[in-house]
């Protein structure tokens, strides 16, 4: 890089050094009026928004605001939430403007080396041109990128700037909200009223999300291992079954599932007609049960979709390795360690990792089992809550929303070092070649 600066420094002529100060000088040196025309656009355009707005944006994501509004007095007040979005709006622009403004001087360069060369300057008709034929993929791409950046990256990154603040509870607008630094994080290792629970939570999220896609997943490969096998009858019909369960929307199973274990549903009325006493399978006190049956729920809903790509899989094996294996000796238990669940997790770990971070972050599963329960030993929260739901109790029940950004940063990095970690030390990503 300072290779290239130098190298620029000491070729480049006065109307293309211009351009550093003023863009499209070293178009209009080169014959390229139109081009020039709007780099200067460009540049007039970033003055008048910084002018005009730009320099108050920034100065405002830095404060978050100075004067409190009072309603008594007519005094409007800053809005800290309102002043954050636009301060990351104003470094959005600032980025888009440092990319035209690169393209300015290297347009202008490579026009310098063109006219040095006797080559013919491409005009701008000729770029839009290229930009329908050869670069027509940049247009296509453009108008998903602006919407990814508006859509995904601006709410992603006010998300993780608000876990960095005191934003929630009483301090909502028209309180000024203050940067607090890492006081948050702070906050739910060591202060009682959140560390007790988050630690718990943790825990069981990790087992939670290992457990279930485990079971998912070896009870998909399993089920579709049965369905391949040529004794097996009707095997369209029988695949049929769980594609349905896979079709019925989540939640109505989930609800389905919550009435069927509740104290008046079907298995306690058959527990009372024989005798029994009816026993709380969701309740408060039913810890591990609740757990059970939410592993159970998820392998009911997830298994089918995980039997389709097994299937899919399956049918590319090279049998002739399993023959091999037979003459050699190998059980069927064997050939399933040996050569079966390698080549499977080969072509499948991208989708298992993608199974895992779902689960991990799966709302839905105990918020419709056991959903608005909280219990003793845990603040705002159930024995079975995963983190997500825990967030979803801080933040948009009670407003701890500085608490519930924090600990979406902790889901996304323990879900995203997990993921990378195993995707890394798979066969999927050091052996690339080896099933091909």
């Amino acid at each position: 890089m300072k290779q290239t600066v130098q190298t620029f420094m000491k070729t480049a002529t006065v109307p293309v050094k211009m351009s550093l100060l003023l863009m499209g000088a070293g178009h209009f040196r080169y014959g390229s009026i139109s081009k020039g025309l709007l780099y200067l656009f460009v540049e007039l355009s970033m003055i008048y928004y910084l002018v005009q707005r730009g320099f108050n944006d920034i100065r405002g994501f830095f404060t978050l605001g100075t004067q409190r509004a009072d309603a008594w007095a007519g005094i409007e007040g800053d809005n800290s939430v309102v002043m954050m979005l636009m301060g990351i709006f104003a470094f959005i622009v600032i980025a888009v403007f440092a990319f035209f403004y690169v393209q300015n001087i290297k347009g202008a360069y490579a026009m310098q080396k063109r006219a040095e060369n006797n080559l013919p300057q491409k005009t701008l008709r000729q770029d839009l041109a290229d930009l329908l034929d050869q670069k027509f993929y940049v247009l296509v791409l453009a108008l998903p990128l602006i919407g990814v950046c508006v859509f995904n990256v601006l709410p992603i990154i006010f998300m993780i700037l608000i876990a960095f603040t005191n934003y929630g509870g009483n301090i909502v607008p028209p309180e000024l909200v203050d940067w607090v630094g890492v006081d948050n994080f702070r906050k739910l290792m060591v202060l009682s009223k959140f560390g007790p629970t988050f630690l718990k939570i943790l825990g069981w999220n990790l087992l939670w999300a290992l457990l279930s896609t485990t079971i998912n997943y070896f009870a998909g490969l399993g089920l579709a291992l049965l369905l391949n096998k040529e004794c097996v009858k009707g095997k369209a019909i029988w695949r049929a079954f769980p594609i349905l369960a896979y079709a019925i929307p989540g939640f109505i199973t989930l609800l389905a599932f919550k009435f069927m274990f509740s104290y008046g549903g079907p298995i306690n009325q058959m527990i009372i007609s024989n005798g029994g006493t009816p026993f709380g399978f969701l309740g408060i006190d039913a810890k591990w049960s609740a757990r059970l049956i939410g592993l159970l729920v998820n392998c009911w809903i997830s298994v089918p979709s995980i039997m389709l790509l097994a299937t899919g899989h399956l049918s590319n094996r090279d049998m002739s390795l399993y023959e091999a294996a037979k003459i050699d000796g190998a059980g069927r238990f064997a050939q399933f360690r040996k050569l079966t669940v390698p080549f499977m997790l080969f072509a499948t770990m991208p989708v298992l990792l993608g199974q895992f971070i779902g689960n991990f972050n799966n709302f839905g599963i105990f918020y419709f089992l056991r959903g608005g329960m909280y219990m003793d030993g845990y603040f705002l929260a159930s024995d079975t809550d995963l983190l997500i739901n825990w967030l979803y109790n801080l933040s948009i029940d009670n407003n701890y929303y500085c608490i519930g950004a924090a600990i979406s940063l902790v889901i996304f990095l323990i879900t995203s070092v997990i993921s990378l970690t195993v995707y890394v030390k798979s066969p999927s990503y050091r052996e690339e070649d080896t099933f091909q």
